[in-house]
This record gives structure tokens, sequence and C-alpha cells, in this order.
């Protein structure tokens, strides 16, 4: 089928289910397994060739990223010697459902995974926390004790949400998506603060905007806030997601004239691609939605519900006479704004344990080659997923490109070859952006910031397709397709 046929076929379903809607069982029918595979068929799966090679190779974190690489790994080599450092059950769980749960469309058992399940046979687990790092003598060594030997690492351990950097919330440490999250639950999930950032926070989150939207629907005027820090964050788009969920929801309850929604970026962009700019920001004209750029939340007053952002821009300084120049001035003031609902997206830091180790950086993540995912300082180290240092990448749809790269880049060192003459990690990053209950924008993008979609449509459109995508097929295809290590 040639891109224009598939177009205008894909143009017409659209159309169609737009307009007609579609059950949750035909739905199922259409975008399961067997569906899932077919729609993503444009590169989505590759066999993989067995290599003779030997190594010992240990991965740190049982992520979708770490274990989609542990999976290959099996299936590449003949004889494979894997062990996975990983002390959670639910490591493996689908966090990008999180956002569907926050909204009321999922359960919370409907993204849940036991890690057990998709340990791939033949592979060595220790249920431990790694905590030291000698990339000299090549050991990672645990909490439980044990120095464990490697002749490759790989790091895909994700990365921890720190509330402790807002001041007013008396959370004191960090927490991961899923895990002991109950110091961070007394604070977020009550009293009209959410987050869906952590697996329980998006449970909550559905309880918080439920009471937001009832008070709009008894006719009380409330306002909802929705932040995005200064740190990088995995799934960029998703604080701007919950915020067009809660727009949907209060459309649904007739009430949404009585709620102002405010977004409060730390950036000055909606989106770093500027044909997603351009879409999303007509996408909150035209819903009423407002903005304010470059504010980053400082301090939450729970009791008070107020929210402090520190407000940043630029001034043109004085005029340089040597450099033949204006310089800048950075000024800043403290906003105060009041809330019934807000959503917090946390800022993001590494394990303290990785990023302040030998194998990390002086900003946490782990410093690798863009393309290659090699570490720049020792060359049997490898990093992908959230933890990776590199510009763009914190998404799901990012790792399942780069765990072909790094499972092939550790191959052809093992057989003594050159990764340099690999393929290389081209960028690749996807944001379905839900932009209501019933509509995505799949935005898709590389290191060029431009749009690189998949299909033969217009990618900054909002399409009815794109919502079966996210909601029925994207699941399966991670489960059946990633974890299998050959999607």
């Amino acid at each position: 089928m040639d891109n224009k046929m598939m177009k205008e076929g894909m143009e017409l379903i659209d159309a169609h289910f737009k307009n007609e809607g579609v059950s949750r069982r035909d739905a199922i029918k259409m975008f399961g397994l067997g569906g899932a595979t077919a729609l993503m068929a444009t590169g989505a799966t590759t066999e993989v060739k067995a290599s003779a090679a030997k190594g010992k190779i240990v991965i740190v974190g049982a992520g979708l990223a770490g274990m989609s690489t542990a999976a290959r790994f099996t299936n590449s080599l003949d004889n494979p010697d894997i062990t996975v450092i990983e002390p959670g059950d639910t490591a493996t769980s689908y966090q990008p459902g999180q956002t569907l749960v926050g909204a009321g469309v999922w359960d919370n058992a409907d993204t849940e995974y036991q890690t057990a399940d998709f340990i791939p046979n033949g592979v060595t687990v220790i249920k431990e926390k790694a905590i030291e790092f000698d990339p000299k003598a090549n050991t990672v060594k645990t909490s439980g004790g044990k120095t464990v030997n490697y002749d490759y690492l790989v790091i895909a351990a994700g990365l921890k949400l720190d509330f402790s950097k807002i001041d007013g919330l008396g959370i004191t440490e960090s927490i991961t998506s899923r895990g002991d999250d109950a110091a961070v639950r007394k604070v977020i999930g009550q009293n009209g603060l959410a987050s869906i950032y952590f697996a329980n926070g998006a449970t909550d989150t559905w309880t918080q905007m439920q009471k937001f939207v009832e008070d709009a629907k008894s006719g009380k005027k409330v306002k909802g806030v929705f932040t995005h820090p200064n740190t990088p964050i995995k799934c960029g788009g998703a604080p701007k997601k919950i915020m067009y969920l809660t727009d949907a929801r209060l459309r649904e309850a007739g009430a949404r004239e009585n709620a102002e929604l405010m977004f409060y970026p730390n950036g000055s962009k909606m989106f770093g691609v500027p044909e997603y700019h351009n879409a999303i920001q007509k996408q909150f004209e035209e819903r009423n939605m407002k903005w304010n750029y470059r504010h980053n939340l400082i301090a939450v007053d729970p009791g008070g519900k107020t929210a402090t952002f520190n407000r940043h821009w630029k001034e043109k300084g004085e005029w340089d006479e040597d450099l033949e120049e204006y310089g800048i001035n950075l000024r800043s003031e403290k906003v105060t704004v009041p809330y019934d609902f807000m959503h917090i997206t946390p800022p993001m830091v590494a394990a303290e344990e990785i990023g302040s180790s030998p194998i990390g950086s002086g900003k946490g993540w782990v410093p690798v080659d863009k393309e290659t995912l090699q570490h720049v300082k020792f060359p049997n180290i490898f990093s992908l997923g959230d933890i990776a240092g590199i510009p763009m990448g914190k998404t799901g749809g990012s790792a399942r490109k780069q765990y072909k790269v790094v499972v092939n880049n550790i191959i052809t060192l093992m057989e003594g070859g050159d990764i340099n003459k690999n393929e290389k990690y081209a960028g690749y990053t996807v944001c379905p952006l839900i932009t209501s209950l019933g509509t995505v924008m799949l935005a898709e993008f590389n290191w060029t910031k431009k749009p690189t979609p998949s299909f033969p449509l217009d990618p900054s459109q909002e399409r009815w397709i794109w919502w079966l995508l996210k909601v029925y097929a994207l699941k399966p295809m991670t489960q059946f397709g990633m974890l299998s290590g050959r999607a």
C-alpha cells in the first residue's frame, strides 16, 4: 500500500470513528495485539540474529527500558549471561497509562505489571538496589552487600521525583513512580493537590479532579493550576495532557464556564518543535485554557491553597564596547497565585547513588554519546531511558528505539567490531498528546526538532484514531512487543 492510499484510508477511518464513535469491545478487537502489530508494522518489529559472542552483562533497572534490553539480549545471543539488579516488584509497570488513570479512563490495575512476569528465561535477577559503582574494577555493589562483576554495564534505572525541592510541602525525600510513596501521599493527593507522576498519585488525581469538577458544577468559580518545572522530566507532554483532560471532564459535566485553567511552565514554549508548539497554543486558545511562561513552582501552602512561582525573564543590559553588543540582565520575582486544584509536575533527578558516582555527572544523569548511547568515559558502559544524559528521549517511545541501539552496540563490541558503523539513535521521541476524551495529537520528532511522522497524516492535527492507538494499542505493543525484545 502506498502512502497516498494509506493516508486516504486512515483519514476515512478517523472521520468515521470521530462521527460514529466505537465501542470499547470493538476497539479492543481492532487494537488488540494483532491490530497493534498491524498498525505499527512500519519498522516496529525486527528479526534478531543470534550471535555466539560471550560476555557478562549487568543491567541496572527493570523498568520498560531495562527489561526490554534484557529480552533483546536473550534473543540476540546464543549463550547469554545477563543479570538484572532491581529491588522493586512492579518496576516494569506501564507508566504511560498513569495519565489515563488520572482522568478516570483507566484504573491503576490497568497499568501495574509484576516484574517477575516479564523476566526472560535464563536472566538472573538480584532483588536489591545498586548502590556503588566502580567502573575501573568493573563492579557494582548492592544494598545487600553483593559485589557483582560485569564485562558490560547497562544503566536503565529511570529517575526520581523530587517533591522536596518545593518548599511548604514538608516532603524531604525523593520517590520513584512505584514504591514507597507514603510520605508524599500525605500531601499530594489531598486538599486539591495532585500529581500523575507516581502510580498512587495518579489514582488520587482522579479523586481530586472529580471534587474540582463537582465544585464547578455546583456553580462555584474555581481555578485549576498546572505546572512544569525547571528540570528535565519524563513525558514532557504529560503536564499538558492532564490539563486537557481536566478541561474535557469539566465540559462533560457542563461546568467549564465556572473554571479557570492556567498552565505555568518554566520554559518559554509549549513544545520544542515549532509545528507542535503552534498547534498546542491554538488548541489552548480554542479551549480558553491560559498560560504564563517562565514560571517555576518553588513553594506551596497546602492549607491556604496558594502556589508561589519564580517568574523569570531577560532584559537588555548596557552596551559592551569591547564585544560590541548589549549585555543581558536576568530578572526574577516571586508570584503567588490561589488554586482550588493544582497538578504538580515535580522536579526530577537521577538517583543520588548513580548521579554522584563515577559513572554519573554534575547534573546527575549518566553522560553518554547521544547517538551510540555509550558512556563518554567508560566504553563498556551504556545507558538508556530516563536516566541517560541526552538532550531528549525521556519517553517509552524513545526507549523503543534506544534499546536496540544499546544491544547492537554491546554485541558489536563483544565481537570486536566498530560500533560507529552500526545504526545510531537519531533522537526519536514520540508524545501521544491527549487533547480531549477522544482525540490525540501524535507528536513525533528527533534531533532535528522537526516532525517525523510514522504515518502519512498531518501530525499537528488531533485525531480520534490516535486516541484508539493510545488507549487500546500501545499497552499490548509494550507488553508483547518491547518486553519481548522484538518491537
